[in-house]
């Protein structure tokens, strides 16, 4: 049997404890104290966050302002805003974190493991050697990343980057 070590708060999420919010993601948008505000970017279309429970340090989510369960309910707007904002933080990502590489993915529905029912695209940054001796000695990962921390530095390096 595997061995992981998570972040403890997680658990608790997992078996249903969450915030007294209809959406988390609308109530991050609106800056509902029930949730932490790990905002690092809004803008009057799409927000982003750091994931509050990050796979890698600098997994962040792109998140539609607009309440939106389907990616085809992005209008054309929509779409084109969201795949600038996407190049625009890969590259602020590259800046902050030097990745080797990035997965960046919808969970859509309940079959794909989507736990929020609001469309919101992860980006997640990859590491070479991500896998440490925690991993082969005892089948366990460990993230060591705070994502308080995450956000202040994020937030400064979108507020320095150009639209």
């Amino acid at each position: 049997m595997r061995d992981y070590l998570f972040n403890t708060e997680k658990i608790k999420y997992v078996k249903g404890h969450k915030p007294d919010v209809e959406c988390v993601l609308c109530a991050l948008r609106d800056g509902d104290p029930e949730v932490d505000d790990l905002t690092v970017y809004r803008g009057d279309r799409f927000f982003a966050a750091v994931n509050l429970y990050p796979f890698n340090p600098g997994h962040l989510m792109i998140v539609p302002n607009r309440h939106i369960t389907a990616l085809s309910d992005l209008d054309d707007g929509e779409a084109i805003e969201l795949h600038r904002l996407t190049v625009k933080t890969l590259k602020i990502l590259e800046t902050e974190f030097s990745p080797a590489g990035f997965n960046l993915g919808y969970n859509l529905g309940k079959g794909s493991g989507a736990s929020i029912d609001h469309v919101h695209l992860h980006l997640v940054p990859r590491y070479e050697n991500e896998v440490g001796f925690l991993d082969v000695l005892a089948g366990a990962r460990v993230v060591v990343v705070d994502p308080v921390e995450a956000r202040d530095r994020l937030r400064q390096r979108f507020e320095s980057v150009s639209a």
